[in-house]
C-alpha cells in the first residue's frame, strides 16, 4: 500500500453497518448466557433503528428466532453461519479505510480544517479497503483461532462491499487505536509495544512508519500512562480515551486519590493536555467519570463510560447499574454529541468477561 492515499475514517463519519458476533455455549458466556443474549439484543435494537447490522454466528437459525422474538427489524439484519471463539467483533474484525486520489488527499491536508469537512465528499470518489489484520487473543491470552478467520469467511461469502487486503502479518486490533478522520491516531504504549503482539515492531517510530503506510496518518499520539483493573487488552485505548468531533477527546478522569487508578488517570490526563491538532490547537478534554469499584470473586472488573459506539444518529453508551455516574457520564456524552441521541445499554453482563459496548461491535463506513 502507498503512503497517505488512505483515509481512516472518524467513527462519527456515515456508516453502512455495524457487526456483532454473536455469545454461544461454547463461548466463555457459557454460564450466564441469558444475562449476555439480553445485552446484545439492546444492543442489536437500538442498531437497527438506525442502520444494517451483521451478524456473524454459528447458529444462525437460532439468533432469528432470538431477535425476532425480541422485536428486532430483520429487514436491517445480515445472519452469517461461521465458527467464532468469542464476541469482541472490535478485535477481530476488518479496519476498513478509504483509498482516495493521492492528490485530493494532498490539497485537503494542507488545510487540516478543511478535511474534516471533506470527507463526506472523498466518500464518493473512494475505495473501500477492508484490512484484515491478524487477531491473536490481545497477545495470546486466549484462543483466536475461529476469530481470526472471520473476516476472510465474511469476503467468501460476499458480504463486504469493496476490496480485500491481507495484513495477517501483523496483530492490530480495533479498540487499540482511534482515528479522527483526518489523519491523527490515538494509541497506548503498553498495548502497541507488547513483546507479544509484533515482535519485529518494537519501536514507536517502527508503529508509526507502518500507520503512514495503512492508514495514512500524519501523526500519532502515544499514551503512556493509564490502565483499567481487570482489562485483558494491554490497555487499549477505547477503555480510556477517544477522539471526538470538533477536536475534542473524552478520557476516564479518576478524582477519588484512594483508587488504585488514581495517579495513573491523573498522568494520562496531563499527557492529553499536551497533544494537539495538526493546525496546533489544544484538544478540548471532555472528562467522563470512573465508574464505582464492581468486584466480582475478588477481582476488580474492568468498568469504563469512554467504552461507547459512535453510529448514525446516536451514541449508545455502557451504564452499570450505577444511577449517579450513568447519568453524568450520559450527561458528558450530550455535551460532545449535541445532534445525537445518547442511548445507555445495561453491560453489566459484558464486563464479566471483561469487555464492554464499544469491544462487541465494529462499524463500517459507507
Amino acid at each position: 500500500m502507498d503512503t497517505f492515499n488512505y483515509i481512516l475514517p472518524a467513527e462519527w463519519e456515515p456508516q453502512s453497518m455495524v457487526q456483532l458476533t454473536w455469545p454461544h455455549e461454547e463461548t466463555d458466556w457459557a454460564e450466564m448466557l441469558d444475562e449476555v443474549y439480553a445485552c446484545f439484543i439492546a444492543i442489536a435494537r437500538e442498531v437497527t433503528k438506525r442502520e444494517h447490522l451483521l451478524v456473524v454466528t454459528p447458529h444462525p437459525v437460532r439468533v432469528e428466532k432470538q431477535l425476532r422474538e425480541a422485536g428486532v427489524s430483520m429487514e436491517r439484519v445480515t445472519l452469517h453461519e461461521c465458527p467464532t471463539n468469542d464476541t469482541w467483533a472490535r478485535d477481530h474484525g476488518f479496519i476498513t479505510v478509504l483509498q482516495v486520489d493521492k492528490t485530493q488527499v494532498d490539497e485537503l491536508t494542507r488545510n487540516s480544517a478543511a478535511w474534516a469537512s471533506s470527507t463526506r465528499q472523498l466518500v464518493n470518489l473512494s475505495t473501500k479497503i477492508h484490512l484484515d489484520f491478524c487477531f491473536n487473543g490481545w497477545g495470546m491470552k486466549f484462543a483466536s483461532n475461529h476469530d481470526n478467520q472471520i473476516n476472510r469467511s465474511l469476503c467468501r461469502a460476499g458480504l463486504m462491499e469493496g476490496e480485500y487486503v491481507d495484513c495477517l502479518d501483523f496483530v492490530l486490533e480495533g479498540g487499540s487505536i482511534e482515528s479522527d478522520g483526518a489523519g491523527t491516531l490515538l494509541t497506548t504504549s503498553h498495548c502497541l509495544l507488547a513483546p507479544n503482539r509484533n515482535a519485529r515492531y518494537t519501536t514507536k517510530e517502527a508503529l508509526e512508519a507502518k500507520f503512514r503506510q495503512c492508514f495514512g496518518t500524519h501523526q500519532v499520539f502515544w499514551l503512556d500512562h493509564g490502565y483499567l483493573a481487570g482489562d485483558d487488552t494491554d490497555s487499549h485505548v477505547d477503555t480510556l480515551a477517544r477522539l471526538c468531533p470538533n477536536d475534542t477527546i473524552a478520557y476516564v478522569q479518576c478524582t477519588d486519590e484512594a483508587d488504585e487508578h488514581y495517579e495513573e488517570l491523573r498522568l494520562m490526563e496531563e499527557q492529553l493536555k499536551t497533544f494537539r491538532t495538526l493546525d496546533g490547537h489544544p484538544y478540548q478534554l471532555v472528562p467522563l467519570p470512573m465508574t464505582d469499584a464492581i468486584i466480582e470473586g475478588g477481582e476488580r472488573l474492568p468498568a469504563t463510560y469512554a467504552n461507547f459506539l459512535i453510529m448514525n444518529g446516536a451514541v449508545l453508551y455502557p451504564t452499570y447499574n450505577q444511577p449517579i455516574k450513568d447519568a453524568l457520564a450520559k450527561e458528558q456524552l450530550r455535551r460532545i454529541f449535541p445532534n445525537r441521541e445518547v442511548v445507555g445499554i445495561d453491560c453489566r453482563a459484558l464486563i464479566r468477561q471483561h469487555g464492554s459496548l464499544h469491544c462487541v461491535t465494529m462499524q463500517y463506513p459507507i
